[in-house]
């Protein structure tokens, strides 16, 4: 390809991912005000039930973690939350853009564009996003837009601040179809369990206000009271496990990708090559959350937060493992 059209191609891909960025701040804040709506909804709901059990009408049970008893949906059935609604709007505008930055860096590239840290930060957040919109279609997850796509804006723009290099050709070891296998189907692992990780978080919240409210504490901190609008923490949890179970699925194969294209690069499958050895970690770690989940002493916060453990383990793999641990798998592209 001509120089000066790769150049100018890989250009437009920056400009797009900051376009992205800057509409995925926008869908944050619309998520976010969302959730401030529903905070301050939800004691007014319950101020009005309150009345009509007074006056001698049925209590209407207020949403609460409890109120729904399943986030699976459907979109006609939905409380039509304009924030909520403007929030998707925003994303699925912004994952357009970022899809659009992602093809024409591939374009520039003529490769596959995941070959460094900063193209792996780019597929990878796409992913998450394109997960999280799928997800949608079948669960009601608007609560947790504020995470998602925080973190995407986030982990995005901290990367093409920090890691963006221009195009270059692919190191030898990466010339080999595993490249397009092995690293997209890990990028997909990590998406689904971030999705997971969000469902977690929102699950440790709504077990603690649970406890508060069975312990008699009948008023919750007013920063969580959205939490009253959300189903209950069992219902969080094995929405997280199903993500959880999904994603690592996948990331069993990424182990088993990475030991085949090992031995085709290297002449052996496995030598605790440090990448190797937190990539087994990371698999350790959500194999015993399933497990834990499994058994019925590990359910609720202790399972929630091996979820966790497992996603900052991910996140630990992707950034300081690749930029400070020397290794034979050194394709950050930051030097």
């Amino acid at each position: 390809m001509d120089l000066q059209l790769q150049a100018a191609l890989d250009e437009f891909s920056v400009l797009a991912v900051w376009s992205a960025i800057t509409i995925y701040v926008l869908a944050f804040l619309a998520f976010a005000y969302d959730l401030s709506q529903r905070a301050s909804a939800a004691p007014i709901k319950q101020r009005e039930a309150a009345l009509v059990g007074a006056a001698g009408g049925p209590a209407a049970s207020p949403q609460n973690g409890g109120g729904e008893g399943s986030l699976r949906v459907p979109s006609a059935e939905r409380s039509r939350r304009y924030f909520a609604r403007l929030g998707i709007a925003f994303t699925a505008l912004g994952f357009a853009l970022h899809l659009a930055a992602t093809v024409t860096r591939g374009i520039a590239a003529e490769r596959v564009p995941w070959a460094n840290m900063y193209e792996f930060a780019l597929i990878g957040t796409l992913l998450i996003v394109s997960v999280y919109l799928a997800a949608l279609r079948w669960y009601d997850l608007r609560f947790l837009g504020v995470f998602i796509v925080g973190m995407v804006v986030f982990f995005l723009g901290g990367s093409t601040i920090s890691f963006y290099v221009e195009v270059t050709p692919l190191m030898d070891p990466l010339k080999s179809i595993w490249l397009i296998i092995h690293v997209f189907v890990a990028s997909l692992a990590t998406a689904l369990l971030a999705i997971a990780a969000g469902l977690s978080t929102m699950q440790l919240l709504q077990a603690r206000r649970e406890r508060i409210k069975a312990t008699g504490g009948e008023e919750v901190a007013p920063d969580r009271g959205y939490l009253r609008t959300l189903p209950k923490a069992e219902v969080l949890e094995t929405l997280a496990y199903r993500f959880a179970i999904l994603g690592f699925i996948f990331w069993t194969f990424t182990l088993i990708a990475g030991a085949i294209w090992a031995n085709e690069s290297w002449g052996r499958y496995w030598g605790f090559d440090v990448k190797e050895v937190w990539t087994f970690v990371i698999w350790v770690i959500y194999a015993g959350y399933i497990h834990a989940r499994a058994t019925r002493g590990w359910r609720g916060t202790k399972s929630a937060w091996l979820s966790l453990i497992g996603f900052a383990t991910v996140i630990f793999n992707f950034t300081i493992v690749n930029l400070y641990f020397q290794g034979l798998h050194a394709y950050s592209g930051v030097s």
